[in-house]
């Protein structure tokens, strides 16, 4: 069951949306450009490519966009439907792991109940697993927006439709959305080092190299299987509060490897 809202209501004056496989194939044609890999033998795994091939040219590949911000320091934004059960508890807990390293992270919903609490029940398990009580109690559930979207660095959904909802909404956003479980399954390839090498080709400022380190992962396109239903974090509003443990047990490693990436890239 999804958050509250219609997932099927749209603006009158918005185009058409994109289907899965227009979206996959936009993805095809504007992919960072990395070093070829060989092709791998039938039933083989691709080796990810080394620091000394692909990372070399991080600095080629990022160029700064010239945007208004709204903040000056690195941003997480995390995304779900309706921005009261999971994208919250991701920015609770990414929050609190990450704040001491100045990183901002916030939270929208595609269809967000705007102005409602984070559930009782995603509060409980923030609560149990560290998260920011009172962070956590002044949660208000926004709406996603162009805005927003522009301004992040790093911009984590639920769910490949949820991606996909946020690629048509702002598509040069393409390299830096992406399902949480594929961000982690994709980092996974990559060392700290990797994403310390990334970081350096983009110099200090802490936001630029945020968005190389982020674009290496995005890198990592070209050699793994797209993003895949079957990674989606389980919606459990309005469901048994043992759904809203499975569902955090979905998100909460994919967290973590989202923390690792971050630390190396601006810690």
């Amino acid at each position: 069951m999804q958050e509250p809202g219609d997932p099927s209501a749209r603006p009158d004056d918005q185009e058409r949306p994109l289907t899965r496989r227009e979206l996959r194939l936009r993805r095809e044609q504007v992919a960072p450009t990395t070093a070829t890999a060989p092709e791998a033998a039938p039933g083989s795994v691709a080796a990810a490519p080394t620091a000394s091939s692909s990372f070399g040219s991080v600095a080629s590949m990022f160029t700064p966009t010239v945007r208004q911000q709204t903040s000056t320091r690195p941003t997480v934004l995390t995304v779900c439907t309706g921005n009261i059960c999971r994208s919250p508890l991701a920015e609770n807990l990414l929050h609190t792991h990450l704040s001491s390293l100045g990183v901002r992270v916030h939270s929208a919903g595609t269809h967000g109940l705007v102005g409602h609490a984070m559930t009782d029940q995603a509060q409980r398990i923030a609560h149990a697993q560290g998260g920011d009580e009172d962070h956590a109690a002044a949660h208000a559930a926004r709406r996603l927006d162009e805005g927003m979207l522009d301004d992040a660095d790093l911009i984590l959904t639920m769910t490949a439709e949820q991606s996909d909802f946020a690629v048509q909404m702002m598509p040069r956003r393409l390299h830096r959305t992406f399902p949480v479980r594929e961000f982690a399954r994709l980092a996974a390839t990559l060392s700290d080092q990797q994403v310390r090498t990334a970081a350096d080709a983009a110099g200090a400022d802490p936001r630029a190299r945020l968005v190389a380190a982020v674009t290496a992962v995005a890198a990592q396109r070209s050699y793994a299987p797209p993003a895949r239903s079957d990674e989606d974090v389980i919606d459990p509003y309005r469901q048994p509060f043992s759904v809203y443990e499975q569902s955090a047990a979905q998100l909460t490693p994919a967290l973590a490897e989202v923390e690792r990436v971050v630390k190396a890239a601006v810690g």
